[in-house]
């Protein structure tokens, strides 16, 4: 029997409560008496006609390790992680049957002829389908929800929010800020009060993020103001509550300014989603980047398109690097390469974009969203285009 291993990756994996049943094209839980067949031939692909082939080494089992994520055991599994709902089989005979926690053995079977991934042990002991098998109780899976597998990197996208560089019109309109620093001071660093208004009742040691406000994220489609970019200024917890409240300032960057904006560095993100490809043609593009720079695996970028164009987290998107324009000076062979020295012989001919990544939305607000680029094959960049896989 083949069985597959991944690299660890530390995560923290928090506040999961996975919504497969909602996922469009999600598989319902077949009939006990579905027969569980042989592994066809290679070759075989995943639902008739649909033409969705399994990973050349996809095992006949997998053991989900602590770090694990979604995207990383749909990658064992299959060439195109965002069909992982066309393969899950929701087992129902076992409590929680959505979640995939450590430790869970994966099988991948064959049920009325088709590919299906389902658990196969959970808590030590074998799950069993069809007539006379054994349901597992509730009290057999003692590890709490927190430690189900998530679809992306917790920590990477927590570290994000807490410390956002992206901002939308909204956070920048109402996110707490600061209104002054002790001993009016026109600027502040490591070890100095500042005064925050807004961030509530929040208790003594809570700790908050100071984020400047940069330059503004405007639709590169039609010159619309989208948000703004953010530069981290430090961080610090909550000396004295109130409002305003007294936060000290115990990491520096850059100098704190009246104005600055306040956000919470520990945040509860909701990744309660799974990989999918979206149901309509997205044609996004990527208007910015953390830090301004090329980005790769695992970084953020931000699309100009949102819930409304039917972006939602969880969607799948290929990113492709614009392609440049050169002038063809070759249509006459030899003799135009050389009258092109010294002349504007030649027509400019476009080429075509080039896939450059795969990314994942994990935020959609109305008009853009945010989005972890999951792999790479080239840098990417602002302007590159972000469209179905």
């Amino acid at each position: 029997m083949k069985t597959a291993n991944l690299a660890l990756r530390p995560a923290i994996l928090l506040s999961l409560v996975a919504g497969l049943t909602v996922t469009a094209g999600l598989l319902a839980p077949k009939s006990t008496l579905a027969q569980e067949g042989a592994r066809p031939s290679v070759g075989q692909t995943v639902g008739s006609g649909s033409n969705i082939p399994l990973a050349a080494n996809a095992p006949d089992q997998y053991v989900v390790k602590t770090g694990d994520t979604l995207w990383d055991i749909s990658r064992v599994f299959l060439k195109e992680p965002w069909y992982w709902p066309e393969i899950w089989y929701v087992n129902p005979q076992i409590a929680n049957p959505h979640l995939i926690y450590p430790g869970d053995v994966l099988k991948l079977v064959y049920i009325d002829g088709q590919p299906r991934l389902t658990v196969a042990e959970r808590g030590g002991e074998t799950v069993e389908r069809g007539t006379g098998g054994k349901r597992l109780s509730p009290e057999v899976r003692r590890s709490p929800l927190s430690q189900a597998v998530t679809a992306i990197p917790y920590d990477i996208v927590a570290s994000f929010m807490g410390r956002p560089t992206l901002l939308t019109k909204d956070q920048v309109k109402t996110a707490p800020y600061v209104v002054a620093l002790r001993d009016s001071h026109m600027v502040g660093a490591i070890g100095n009060e500042v005064y925050a208004r807004g961030i509530g009742d929040a208790a003594p040691e809570t700790r908050f993020s100071v984020i400047h406000v940069e330059e503004e994220l405007r639709d590169p489609d039609n010159n619309a103001l989208l948000g703004y970019s953010g530069m981290y200024v430090g961080s610090g917890p909550v000396a004295t509550e109130g409002d305003p409240a007294k936060l000290l300032m115990t990491d520096s960057t850059r100098e704190v300014l009246q104005g600055d904006k306040v956000f919470p560095e520990s945040v509860d993100v909701n990744v309660d989603f799974v990989p999918h490809a979206p149901s309509s043609e997205i044609d996004a593009g990527v208007i910015a980047v953390r830090s301004h720079t090329v980005m790769g695996q695992y970084q953020v970028v931000a699309l100009n398109r949102g819930s409304k164009a039917g972006l939602e987290p969880g969607h799948i998107l290929a990113v492709y690097q614009r392609g440049g324009v050169v002038r063809d000076t070759f249509k006459e062979g030899g003799l135009g390469a050389r009258r092109s020295r010294s002349s504007n012989f030649g027509n400019n001919v476009q080429l075509p974009d080039e896939r450059a990544g795969v990314l994942m939305v994990f935020k959609a607000f109305d008009n853009m969203s945010y989005a972890l680029i999951m792999e790479t094959t080239h840098e990417i960049r602002r302007g590159d285009r972000a469209k179905n896989p």
